[in-house]
């Protein structure tokens, strides 16, 4: 087991106060389910970078203006949303990116953030501390960059370090194995660099284009295995589910995206989520109590192959009630789930 870089009495405290908090989210998702528990939402499509997995971004796109996301903000808060995640593209790109995480954080709503970290220098992490911020998660795939990913460790580690001496949010570091990653030894080294920083460090699968799953080879099996045996305490550890995606295996669950988990894209429409854009295709401000219930109880036909462990982990609350039923043509849903790219 690594060794890990012991948290400061200030960071334990507000560590506590933030683990409370979620207790208390997980609570009342177990007590109803007529609110969703996670939104990622999209302020902006853009990224600063090109990743050759990557199918979701573009270079392009302006940021989503300011009113216009308070105003989807405060709709998931109608909705009853617990926790509320900002990805993109680069969020950190968004030029007002501060007072969306400050309105997450007046609804009450546990407030999350998805980044390559390219951006984070020390007044930009202080900035954050003072919006709100409750969880970063940085995702970095190799050690050495290459024509695969820029996320690589080399480059981003001085970010690192201004986190750890900065941040009074959680912060993860999540590395990969699976989709062209070429040396899965990598993710050790990143990991064990995550730890000795204080961090969390959680590994996953890079799926294909359309979130389906592939089975790992055993130099990629091997090193999944070692991370996981590092048990850290909020380390992602739904081993069934995990480990038949390791082995390229369909997994028997319901998927209750579209109500527990929303994704809602640029343009302000909920999807299931962001390997599966298209259904419902709903605007966010149309969204209703009605939408959430359906597809609630709706059967998803992405989910056997699927591998996108966040919309796994916030469905597992529900896995013990509700069986779903196939979609119909009466409730507006197709088939067979095509993968839309926006």
């Amino acid at each position: 087991m690594p060794q890990v870089r012991p948290m400061p009495l200030r960071r334990r405290l507000q560590a506590a106060t933030r683990k409370m908090r979620e207790i208390s989210l997980i609570g009342h998702a177990l007590a109803s389910t007529s609110h969703a528990v996670m939104a990622q939402i999209v302020p902006m499509r853009r990224c600063n970078l090109s990743c050759a997995y990557c199918n979701e971004y573009d270079d392009v796109s302006k940021p989503v203006p300011l009113d216009e996301m308070l105003r989807r903000i405060d709709h998931l808060a109608r909705l009853g949303t617990s926790i509320i995640t900002i990805s993109g593209g680069e969020p950190l790109l968004h030029p007002e990116l501060d007072a969306i995480i400050a309105r997450i954080r007046h609804h009450g709503k546990m407030a999350g953030m998805i980044t390559n970290g390219y951006l984070l220098m020390p007044d930009r992490i202080q900035r954050l501390n003072h919006a709100g911020l409750d969880h970063m998660q940085i995702s970095i795939d190799n050690v050495q960059p290459d024509e695969v990913s820029k996320k690589s460790l080399k480059v981003l580690d001085k970010k690192l370090e201004f986190l750890a001496e900065h941040a009074d949010f959680h912060v993860n570091i999540n590395s990969v194995v699976g989709g062209g990653i070429k040396n899965p030894q990598d993710a050790l080294t990143i990991g064990r660099r995550a730890l000795a920083l204080g961090f969390t460090s959680t590994i996953g699968i890079i799926h294909d284009g359309s979130g389906q799953l592939k089975p790992l080879g055993p130099e990629e099996r091997s090193v999944w295995n070692e991370m996981r045996s590092w048990k850290k305490k909020n380390y992602s550890r739904f081993n069934q589910f995990q480990e038949k995606i390791a082995n390229g295996q369909p997994n028997d669950w319901r998927c209750r995206a579209g109500s527990r988990y929303l994704y809602i894209c640029e343009n302000g429409l909920v999807h299931y989520c962001s390997q599966q854009r298209g259904y419902p295709g709903v605007p966010l401000a149309d969204y209703t109590s009605q939408d959430l219930e359906r597809e609630f109880l709706s059967e998803k036909s992405c989910a056997p192959n699927c591998t996108v462990s966040c919309v796994h982990q916030i469905s597992h609350i529900d896995y013990w009630r509700a069986p779903q039923t196939p979609p119909t043509s009466a409730a507006g849903a197709p088939e067979g789930l095509v993968n839309i790219q926006l």
